[in-house]
Order: C-alpha cells, then sequence, then structure tokens
C-alpha cells in the first residue's frame, strides 16, 4: 500500500482537470516541493498511469492523448453534489422515479467514506419533498437511446404513441433532447412527411437506428420548436390576453414555453396562452398579479369575472360580519 495514496489521488484528480500543469502549479496546490511532484509522478507512471512531461519553464506534466484514463476520482463536495442529484432523480424529478438512479444511488453509497455517508444520512433525515404532480415521465433506458442517436446523427425508427393512444412507426433524423422542466421532448425530422417534429419522450415505445449517419443541414432551435409546439398546439383551450408590460418583460412574467408573445407598442404585449378549460385558464391569469385585459374568448373573461366576483362577495360578507360584532 502506497503511503502517500491519497495526495496520489488528489494529483490523479487535478492532472484530469485541465489539460496541463506546471510543476510548481501542482505543488502549490499539493502543498509540497516540486520534487515531490516529480516523485508522486513516477509513482503513478508505475502504476500505470499515462502522465506525459510538458517541456517548458520548470517543466510540466499532461495526461497523454489515447492513454488509458484513470478511474473517476471526485472530492467531497463533488461527491456530495453527484449523491444528491442522484437521490432527486430516483425521487421522481428529471427521470421520474427511474430505477437506474435509484440503482446508481445504491451502489455509490455503498463505496462512500464513512464521514460521506454520514453527510448524506444528515441529508436524508432532514429534507422532506412536498407532493408532486403525478405526470409521466420518461426512462432513463429511452433517454440514453435518443441522446446516443442524437448525437451519432444515425437516421432513426422510432416507435411512438400520441395523446390519444395511438402508436406509430416514424422514420426521423434526430435532432436534440429538449427538457421543459415538465417533460423530454425529442425533436428530429420526421423523413415521411419531411417535417420538423417534437416528440414527448415518455411517449416513446421503442428507438431503434439504422445505422445510416445523416448529415441535417437546416436544424431548427430545438427549445423554441418545442415551446411553439407547446403552446399552439399543447393545449385544448387558447386564449389571447394583452399585458400592460413591454416585450421582455411581459416574456419573463410568462415564459415563451407557456405562451407567445407579439408586442403591442412599446408598453403592451398580447400573450396567446393555451389551458385546460376557461375556468384553470382563469385562475392562471389572477395568479400573475398584473393588470390585464381577455381580448378571446368570451368564456375565459366571463370565467375571470366569476372569480373576482366570488373573491369580492366572499370577502364583504366577512367584512359586514365582522363590522356587526363590533
Amino acid at each position: 500500500m502506497i503511503t502517500t495514496s491519497a495526495r496520489l489521488l488528489r494529483l490523479v484528480s487535478l492532472l484530469s482537470s485541465r489539460p496541463t500543469w506546471s510543476n510548481a502549479e501542482l505543488a502549490r496546490q499539493l502543498d509540497v516541493t516540486e520534487r515531490t511532484v516529480r516523485r508522486d509522478v513516477d509513482k503513478l507512471r508505475e502504476l500505470g498511469y499515462g502522465v506525459e512531461s510538458v517541456p517548458g519553464p520548470g517543466g510540466g506534466y499532461r495526461f497523454g492523448a489515447g492513454n488509458r484514463m484513470p478511474p473517476l476520482n471526485l472530492d467531497d463536495d463533488e461527491v456530495f453534489a453527484v449523491a444528491v442529484a442522484l437521490r432527486e432523480a430516483a425521487h421522481g424529478a428529471a427521470l421520474g422515479a427511474d430505477p437506474a438512479a435509484l440503482s446508481a444511488l445504491l451502489k455509490l453509497r455503498q463505496i462512500l467514506p464513512t464521514r460521506m455517508a454520514r453527510r448524506l444520512a444528515g441529508l436524508d433525515a432532514t429534507v422532506e419533498h412536498t407532493p408532486r404532480c403525478e405526470t409521466p415521465r420518461a426512462s432513463a433506458d429511452v433517454l440514453l437511446l435518443l441522446a446516443s442517436v442524437c448525437r451519432a446523427s444515425e437516421r432513426t425508427t422510432l416507435t411512438y404513441r400520441d395523446m390519444h393512444g395511438t402508436t406509430t412507426v416514424r422514420c426521423v433524423d434526430p435532432h436534440r433532447l429538449v427538457y421543459t422542466g415538465a417533460h423530454w421532448y425529442f425533436v428530429a425530422r420526421d423523413v415521411g412527411r419531411s417535417a420538423w417534429r417534437t416528440f414527448r419522450a415518455d411517449r416513446v415505445v421503442e428507438v431503434e437506428s439504422t445505422g445510416e449517419v445523416v448529415e441535417v443541414l437546416d436544424a431548427p432551435d430545438a427549445a423554441q420548436l418545442v415551446s411553439d409546439t407547446i403552446t399552439r398546439t399543447g393545449y385544448p383551450f387558447f386564449a389571447r390576453v394583452r399585458l400592460p408590460l413591454s416585450y421582455d418583460d411581459a416574456r419573463r412574467l410568462v415564459v415563451p414555453i407557456v405562451a407567445t408573445h407579439e408586442p403591442d407598442g412599446p408598453d403592451a404585449t398580447v400573450i396567446s396562452i393555451g389551458g385546460s378549460d376557461p375556468d384553470q385558464l382563469a385562475g392562471y391569469l389572477l395568479s400573475l398579479r398584473t393588470p390585464l385585459e381577455v381580448l378571446s374568448p368570451d368564456s375565459v373573461r366571463e370565467a375571470l369575472i366569476a372569480r373576482l366576483d366570488a373573491l369580492y362577495r366572499g370577502n364583504e360578507a366577512g367584512r359586514r360580519k365582522a363590522d356587526e360584532q363590533q
């Protein structure tokens, strides 16, 4: 057992973090002499690490291209950050309680030093989550396959089940994955329809690469395409509303993933926003806590007035009762 193992692991971590280090820089980071750094580098080479010398004043070191990279080395804060992220994924955030996240977390915990295991145990004992909406989530397996075909630019056969439960098989040229905070979307060109499409990843049944590499020349802004698709077609009901805000302020208040925006002069913006029904839209508009005007349809305007009237009557009755008791 090498007695300086802790320092060697730190040296490996430093060499992995950037292309090159001077001898003097490594000595300062490790709080040792430059001679000790040279000895430690020799020990790493004995262990099979491909550490190359860099010429120049004082000399330096780097991991050689094509050499076997060392095992992943993380410091305490990095390990804690990874464990917390896996815990969140296992609880059901981005991956929806996918078993892969839970399995990775369990494996990580088995190899954690005692001090780190205690920190995570303290986190588990003190952190609680509020109830979350039970929305469908994409599995890690599907996301990995979609990310792989995007990275390789390989034409893909996609089996997809739409919101009505209809299953189709599409030939697509993949482009990007987009995460909205609620769902993952796969952006690809539908070859048969010669058009760009967005696919909810949780509705993807099967992904199979054809192995044919394709070049996409007219790729859209993937995030903007997803936003436009959601705001224009993702809801059964839509309303147009004028906000007394500049275009930029309106986009900050109602983000583009929720609505489309049209400037209406320098101090107003018209948004087109979707929802499940007029009352749900009225509730959302009230939550904006800003003056607004419903342009269409009348049903949303009436639902908004009804909500305001109910609030007024409820609070007026309470005021009268308080006056009578005085």
